[in-house]
């Protein structure tokens, strides 16, 4: 038997491959169930692929699901691709058709084909079905396991059907069933504890909730975030355009969207072209998708090295300026980031319209006057203490403070052009930002401080 001091003697990973190697498939999953979610994505993210798709295969189908459950999407799909068709879709069956459909959204197409092709037929259309939505619509986010009677079903019928799939049911959020027409239309909701207080004759068409509210496969994250802002529902029935039942979408799903959404936006705005990285990623991809967007970003930045380049003779003259230009940058940059930030957040919120571009420079503009006038003031008592020079305090006061206000307009409303006109404003707002308010800041402490370079000199 595996304890829990054995594991401590060494590092866990080998731990765990030893135990598959040595041990019972009774003793891999009781090690494994020692572990949180955290400990194994550490392990597993430690193995070579050998060594996963070994531990993986040995465990019993159940077990294995649980685990990849528990994993990082991106992991997880990393991880099926190690293993074999076969195996890879016996493990996949264990899960939720919506699980599976994740994970089969994940993979390349050709290996994602070979695994469905190894599936039951109608499981295999089941998430053909799901992985044809976006993840971030009502159709990518739904399950599809629910209960569902005609509204011609009587009251017993319906108990009858229910105690037949009753091994099946357990697993399903059966607070309510959904009554549906001989089309499959959604036609009423039916709360369960309907079921107990009725006469068995009754038809479920008689005791249902008629003309339920619901969402279409293809409504936004945002529709979704707002509907659901607006009702205390836990759970709301997915219809297509004609009507047709296809599925149920849980709050919890649409919360869990909204954080993914969050943060794949800041490892974009990071430069993570992806909107994901893991180091288990292959070397190769991680390196193309942070190239992509820091070879571009190079050649922005040239723009503001030729600003200085201009005013080289400038430069020359007041050295003292050099110790400035950084700052500047740096903290017009900041502050237009902010802006940016607030920007993304309210889209993301539904709160602003990518149309609102007056509004939202108006209100950047009222904060960026006043957080420019302080940090300006404060950068030219810096710069006269330091050279002593009053016109040098005045030349990069007055830099900052104009240049603070042109990054907040320019963070908080260029998000917003990004937007409407189709371009992802998390990969772009930020390489955008930083070009400008470097250009912009430079050229106005250069240009001031050259038509005041008698005065500095």
């Amino acid at each position: 038997m595996v304890t829990e001091s054995s594991t401590e003697t060494k590092r866990p990973w080998e731990e765990v491959i030893r135990v598959s190697q040595e041990g019972t498939v009774e003793e891999l999953s009781d090690l494994l169930d020692t572990m949180s979610v955290a400990e194994q994505a550490f392990v597993f993210s430690h193995m070579e692929d050998e060594a996963e798709a070994a531990v993986l295969q040995r465990l019993p189908a159940e077990d294995a699901a649980e685990l990849i459950a528990h994993l990082n999407e991106s992991e997880a799909a990393r991880m099926i691709q190690l293993l074999e068709s076969p195996a890879a879709a016996s493990i996949l069956q264990e899960m939720p058709v919506d699980e599976q459909a994740d994970l089969i959204g994940d993979l390349p197409e050709r290996d994602a084909e070979a695994i469905l092709l190894e599936m039951p037929q109608q499981d295999a259309e089941n998430v053909r079905e799901l992985t044809a939505y976006p993840d971030n619509v009502a159709g990518g986010m739904m399950v599809v396991e629910m209960l569902r009677f005609r509204s011609d079903m009587t009251v017993a019928e319906a108990i009858e059907e229910i105690n037949r799939g009753a091994e099946l049911y357990t697993d399903l959020d059966v607070r309510y069933a959904y009554v549906c027409d001989d089309n499959g239309r959604l036609v009423g909701v039916l709360p369960m504890q309907n079921l107990l207080f009725v006469k068995r004759q009754r038809k479920l068409g008689d005791i249902m909730i008629q003309n339920p509210l619901s969402v279409l496969t293809t409504a936004t994250l945002e529709e979704l975030a707002e509907f659901f802002e607006s009702h205390v529902y836990l759970g709301v029935p997915v219809v297509d355009p004609d009507g047709v039942l296809k599925g149920v979408l849980h709050r919890e799903a649409v919360q869990y969207e909204e954080v993914r959404a969050a943060e794949n936006d800041y490892l974009k705005s990071q430069g993570i072209v992806g909107g994901e990285e893991l180091r288990t990623m292959p070397v190769w991809l991680r390196s193309k998708r942070r190239l992509s967007w820091l070879s571009i970003n190079i050649l922005l930045n040239l723009g503001a090295a030729a600003v200085i380049a201009y005013f080289q003779e400038t430069l020359e003259s007041v050295i003292a300026l050099a110790v400035f230009l950084p700052i500047i940058s740096d903290m017009s940059g900041c502050s237009g980031n902010q802006a940016v930030a607030v920007s993304m957040r309210e889209l993301s919120l539904g709160i602003v319209r990518p149309n609102e571009f007056f509004r939202v420079w108006w209100k950047e503009v009222t904060v960026g006057l006043i957080n420019g006038s302080v940090l300006g003031a404060l950068i030219a008592i810096v710069a006269v203490v330091f050279d002593g020079n009053p016109y040098l305090g005045a030349v990069v006061g007055t830099a900052l403070c104009v240049n603070t206000l042109v990054a907040v307009s320019i963070g908080g409303v260029v998000p917003l052009l990004l937007k409407r006109f189709g371009f992802d404003p998390a990969v772009a707002s930020g390489p955008l930002l930083t070009t400008v308010t470097d250009m912009c800041g430079f050229f106005l402490v250069l240009g001031l401080a050259t038509m005041l370079l008698s005065k500095l000199v």
